[in-house]
């Protein structure tokens, strides 16, 4: 019985001294820690972090269990690992004894796993939170006691109204006009009965000293949001031409963690429970702001490190007074007066160039830049793969818009021909001996009814109008045969989803990494540099490249790899969520069969009906 035991000890340390390495194995390829065989000052937690839920007093609370003394905590956002410095040798040799295979920490009460390091990860030293607020944001703490928190929040439940909807799974209710949120703007010809209740009078005498700087003095319009815990919202800027500066926000009942972004540039500022965000200025009108879905915020600690806080139930209350005429400010990154006018106008100075447009910024480019294109086209996505795979032997199948081909001998099975605008990729199509020719996604020279299957993949996003879009998309119906079937790919607005960056933004190398102030104003006259490329009659904003898109018409940058290192701008309408299966389900011929967001695309799958 005693060599059994034995025996199960030593296969148990075996089994731990297994999920040490693996552990230490991806610490290692991802922050390049060294480990030490010998003790060290440095200990690094290998299975809990603040990805899992560790908050710093938890773990310091393990520590101190073991008589050892912790003189720093190093916690990194994103990551399921964390490390301890103590103060001497047997501090952190008491803290391996007392905790390696021995505590349960975290939020799932995990067994931990110590290792000794020679030292903290260089990104260790970086804390995000030391950034100094974008120019014109406060935060005011305490700005209304408790007692006022439940006057405010009876004010609101009690105005005999219930919520005005669901807005993505949040309530929301408007006082003194309607927030329009598929335009981002209000109709000031529309007041409501509803005026922002006399509870919130309180609060505009305690920031008399600040209104003589802005625009107004008391807001004529109020949105109340609720937000549950794992609630978000993208990343935005109120609508220039809908409000004046500022815009202030009362947050209720629970902290939250907003991020404010300008391109690369992202800060994190924390809402404590009855704080009031001002947003002025700058910060009101060149930085986005948003608030992840998550249920546990990263948060400074008291000891300056980083901990985690759940989040609660938190209502907001933001106050804004509209604006009667255009925005005239300073700010033409994401102003709708400056950069896209206003978006009827846009739109009639879209249509009015859609064909030069179209010519300038997609077909002549594409044809410049083919080989480039090409070099970075190879992989097919696995959806579009399923889909074809999905077809029956000898089925014909057209991709509209093919490109260098990457999808025409995606299953051999097919009789599969492609079609593009763009001599130079066809000619890499031609290379490869597939069956390819020129012609407009607008007019495919293709009998009616004579398709099986038809793929459009990012094509129809370069179309400069709702109704060359819709045009497109019914030419593909046309093509199919009853029963046929049609899948389609456009880019999305929002690039993230549940929190996940699509494969664009993921590409953004520059993100979190420190800038010079040389770099920042580098990339300032390189963009202003491609801005002059547009033409002073077409409004239209120069995207930042691997950054979220803050307008859907856009110009986005492709720079070749020749010496030259030319930069070339393409058109884009990024899609709005719903926008696509809109246009299709204009199309009385045939049904939706599936939507779905693939890696910062909108898909659609269609069908044609039977007659």
């Amino acid at each position: 019985m005693h060599v059994e035991q034995q025996q199960q000890k030593v296969n148990k340390a075996k089994k731990v001294d297994k999920k040490q390495r693996r552990c230490l194995a991806i610490i290692k390829s991802d922050c390049e820690v060294i480990p030490s065989e010998d003790p060290t000052t440095y200990l690094a937690i290998l299975n809990v972090g603040l990805s899992n839920g560790l908050t710093e007093e938890c773990l310091l609370q393990a520590a101190a269990g073991t008589g050892g003394k912790v003189t720093e905590v190093v916690m990194l956002p994103g990551k399921s690992y964390c490390f301890l410095v103590c103060d001497t040798l047997e501090d952190a040799q008491a803290i391996y004894q007392g905790m390696h295979n021995v505590s349960n920490i975290g939020q799932q009460g995990a067994v931990a796993y110590l290792s000794y390091v020679m030292g903290l990860p260089a990104l260790a030293r970086k804390n995000d939170w030391n950034r100094p607020l974008p120019s014109g944001l406060l935060v005011l703490p305490d700005f209304v006691s408790e007692e006022e928190e439940l006057m405010l929040l009876r004010s609101i439940s009690e105005d005999g109204r219930a919520s005005e909807g669901s807005l993505k799974h949040r309530n929301v209710k408007h006082f003194g006009f309607e927030f329009l949120y598929g335009v981002n703007n209000v109709d000031p010809a529309k007041p409501l009965e509803q005026s922002i209740p006399s509870a919130c009078d309180i609060l505009w005498p305690r920031l008399e000293s600040s209104a003589s700087k802005w625009d107004w003095s008391t807001p004529d319009q109020l949105t109340v949001n609720e937000y549950e815990p794992g609630h978000g919202i993208p990343p935005h800027v109120d609508t220039h031409s809908a409000f004046l500066d500022p815009i202030l926000s009362l947050s209720l009942q629970s902290d939250v963690v907003m991020d404010f972004r300008r391109g690369e540039e992202l800060v994190q500022v924390r809402l404590p429970r009855r704080s009031l965000l001002i947003m002025s200025g700058e910060s009101r009108y060149d930085w986005t702001h948003g608030i992840r879905p998550k249920h546990i915020d990263v948060v400074p600690s008291a000891s300056g490190g980083l901990t985690t806080q759940a989040r609660g139930k938190r209502t907001s209350l933001t106050f804004r007074r509209l604006r009667r005429g255009p925005c005239s400010c300073s700010y033409p990154t994401l102003c709708d007066t400056r950069q896209t006018k206003a978006p009827e106008e846009l739109s009639l100075t879209l249509a009015a160039q859609a064909v030069s447009l179209e010519q300038r910024n997609v077909h002549e480019v594409y044809d410049k830049i083919a080989v480039h294109f090409s070099e970075t086209r190879h992989s097919p996505w696995p959806q579009v793969a399923d889909f074809l795979n999905s077809f029956h032997p000898q089925s014909v199948v057209l991709d509209v818009g093919c490109g260098n081909g990457k999808y025409l001998g995606c299953n051999p099975q097919l009789l599969a021909i492609g079609c593009d605008r763009a001599q130079g990729l066809l000619a890499v199509g031609r290379q490869k001996g597939q069956n390819v020719f020129r012609c407009d996604c607008l007019s495919v020279p293709v009998r009616s009814a004579s398709i099986d299957g038809c793929i459009s993949i990012a094509v129809i996003h370069h179309l400069a109008t709702g109704e060359r879009r819709l045009a497109a998309l019914r030419e593909m119906a046309r093509l199919l045969r009853p029963g046929g079937r049609a899948l389609v790919y456009v880019w999305a607005k929002d690039q993230r989803k549940n929190d996940k960056k699509s494969a664009y933004l993921r590409q953004n190398k520059a993100v979190n990494k420190e800038r010079t102030t040389e770099q920042e104003q580098r990339q300032k006259q390189q963009q202003q540099q491609l801005e002059q490329q547009v033409p002073n009659d077409t409004p239209l904003p120069v995207h930042t490249n691997r950054t979220e898109f803050q307008q859907q018409d856009v110009l986005v940058p492709w720079k070749t790899k020749d010496e030259q290192k030319t930069t070339f701008l393409r058109y884009y309408h990024v899609f709005e969520e719903q926008e696509l299966e809109n246009l299709v389900s204009q199309l009385p011929e045939v049904r939706i069969v599936r939507s779905y967001y693939d890696q910062g695309n909108h898909c659609v799958i269609f069908e044609k009906k039977d007659k």
